[in-house]
């Protein structure tokens, strides 16, 4: 009987099983955001924040922010939007913070930065600027991307849920984090969502 040598085996096992290729995020990168309101399309620059550019490209990559909801839309503010449909997934990503970018860039109208309650706290969630909000660079929210095309969409998405609590009256914040879409969306019926963001040309 022919026997091969365990070496060749480890080996021959260890070629099948190559590790994955390394990711390297390009400098300058658009995503299009497919919504219940239409559609827009992100701007995301490398040079602007580069620990929350890396983040974004690989929530993209893994289709993070199908299915969810802008839960927080406030006119003249912000909506803000990044809980994962399944609070399993929202769980554990919520815990994987990110250090903290210098901020380069305002945050304008149109602008995308990552939430935050301190310093090197962002993980997931982030918003969409509906406005220019100076204060929001007075408390170093660092924008990373910026909508280019049908920023006429986040205009339309429904503000009628208001602000989250304490300040408004029916959103609970603490279980959009911990039940997320669950929680959501026999809830609040006219919440719009993304339905999809994919990598665009």
């Amino acid at each position: 009987m022919l026997r091969i040598p365990l070496v060749l085996v480890a080996l021959s096992l260890l070629a099948c099983h190559k590790p994955a290729p390394r990711v390297v995020v390009p400098e300058v990168f658009r995503v299009k955001f497919e919504t219940t309101q239409g559609v827009f399309v992100v701007e995301a620059r490398h040079g602007w924040a580069p620990h929350g550019v890396d983040r974004f490209h690989e929530l993209v990559r893994m289709r993070y922010f199908d299915q969810s909801r802008f839960y927080r839309v406030v006119p003249g503010f912000i909506a803000q939007f990044g809980v994962h449909r399944d609070f399993k997934v929202q769980n554990v990503w919520t815990t994987l913070h990110i250090v903290d970018d210098p901020p380069k860039e305002k945050n304008l109208r149109g602008t995308l930065a990552f939430a935050q309650s301190g310093s090197s706290t962002r993980s997931t969630q982030m918003f969409i600027n509906l406005a220019d909000n100076a204060v929001l660079d007075e408390e170093r929210f660092v924008p990373f991307a910026r909508i280019i095309d049908g920023i006429e969409v986040i205009d339309k998405f429904y503000t009628g849920y208001g602000e989250v609590r304490p300040q408004g009256k029916n959103i609970d914040a603490g279980r959009v984090e911990e039940e997320a879409n669950e929680y959501l969306v026999p809830r609040f019926p006219k919440m719009d969502y993304v339905i999809r963001a994919t990598f665009a040309p």
